[in-house]
């Protein structure tokens, strides 16, 4: 698989390192030398043998780790061992392209212990090219299966493309599902989704999975969703992103830190906000897009932190850390890059934030992890293999 297939990257993005891509964007602005972090680290393998891993997610108060495969499977990690196996096969469901589709998230019930229910994202091309977000439960009679038949699908969006479709799924500390969607692919946002309030590509959603339900809709509409009754649509939280690939909820916060993959020239890291505009397709990053110079930045949110491809090529988010073993990394966020770069963030004073580089590996970095104890994990797609960021 070419890295310029492979999934948060827009087609032609190593020529893009070259060239300023198609429909906007202008010559990368020098980056500062990042800060060097003290100590050193590692990545030490967890489990192998795994295929196109892009998702590592435990459900609360477990120590099982479940793996997204990208074809449509998932598969459990327990006491450091890879159980034979799938949870969950849906790969009938799926049209998994080897590119940007497939079964791309996976989160759990915040009461899944005692209601055994969980969430999938993956897209499908019957009866027509869709998101689904979709409710599964794991069987009552062996939590290591999960039970196919009890698929209740809660939301499809209709996609455009074949890429650039998110894929996140994240509950937040007021119990509702953040849903991560892309702008619907090809270069430059052509059909304007991103900024169109009446889209739901381009977005972060939230919604209500529990009953009851909002009118004949199979979710809930939270009453304070900024345009709840009001003209946009109701299931928008924040909107204005290119390919929100990987975000994640601060432990013990409720802060949600936001990665959005770049077009040509920008990789950006934002700490969502309710009702934000995020500047997509008008802006990349902190720098204007479309129109390439002179573009309108009013009520546009600017990221927290932004990096030109000289550094990288698609941003992968990450976790704040909240482990032991590294006690430098402690409360910093840490993220990635598709060519296997390791980033952290430092919040120094508050809301400022500055990055440094932690790793530079040979890994083909899809997604990253974390456990209850705060430990960070690294997914490698091209190998399938899990690893642990340790101390050397």
């Amino acid at each position: 698989m070419s890295l310029k297939n492979w999934l948060p990257v827009s087609s032609l993005l190593l020529l893009a390192l070259l060239l300023p891509s198609c429909g906007g964007g202008g010559t990368p602005s020098p980056t500062p030398t990042p800060t060097p972090t003290p100590g050193s680290l590692a990545l030490t393998t967890v489990v192998s043998g795994l295929s196109a891993p892009l998702g590592l997610e435990r459900p609360p108060g477990d120590n099982r780790f479940f793996v997204v495969q990208q074809s449509g499977t998932v598969r459990i990690i327990e006491n450091g061992a890879l159980r034979s196996g799938n949870f969950l096969d849906i790969q009938s469901l799926v049209n998994f392209d080897g590119q940007e589709q497939g079964l791309l998230g996976l989160s759990f019930h915040p009461n899944y212990s005692t209601n055994r229910k969980f969430y999938v994202n993956y897209t499908r091309d019957s009866p027509s090219r869709q998101t689904v977000i979709a409710e599964f439960q794991t069987s009552a009679s062996d939590p290591n299966q999960a039970d196919p038949g009890s698929e209740r699908i809660l939301l499809t969006v209709n996609q455009p493309f074949p890429n650039h479709k998110g894929g996140q799924l994240v509950f937040g500390t007021d119990g509702f599902l953040y849903i991560g969607l892309g702008d619907g692919g090809d270069a430059g946002d052509p059909l304007n989704n991103a900024q169109n309030l009446f889209s739901l590509l381009g977005k972060i959603l939230r919604i209500g999975v529990d009953a009851p339900f909002t009118g004949s809709l199979q979710y809930a509409i939270p009453a304070d969703n900024p345009f709840a009754g009001s003209s946009g649509s109701p299931e928008i939280f924040a909107y204005g992103l290119r390919n929100p690939w990987r975000f994640s909820l601060e432990q013990g916060s409720s802060r949600i830190f936001v990665a959005d993959v770049g077009q040509g020239n920008f990789e950006e890291v934002d700490i969502l906000q309710k009702g934000g505009n995020y500047g997509w397709r008008v802006m990349e990053g902190a720098h204007c897009f479309n129109p390439s110079t002179g573009c309108d930045t009013s009520n546009k949110i600017m990221p927290i932190a932004e990096y030109d491809h000289t550094v990288g090529i698609a941003v992968i988010g990450g976790y704040v850390y909240k482990g032991t073993a590294i006690p430098s990394l402690a409360n910093k966020y840490i993220f990635g890059d598709l060519t296997g770069k390791i980033f952290s963030l430092t919040e120094a004073p508050a809301n400022t934030f500055t990055r440094s580089d932690l790793l530079t590996t040979n890994r083909m970095v899809s997604s990253l992890s974390q456990d209850a104890a705060g430990e960070v994990y690294v997914l490698d797609y091209g190998a399938g293999i899990i690893l642990k960021l340790v101390p050397q």
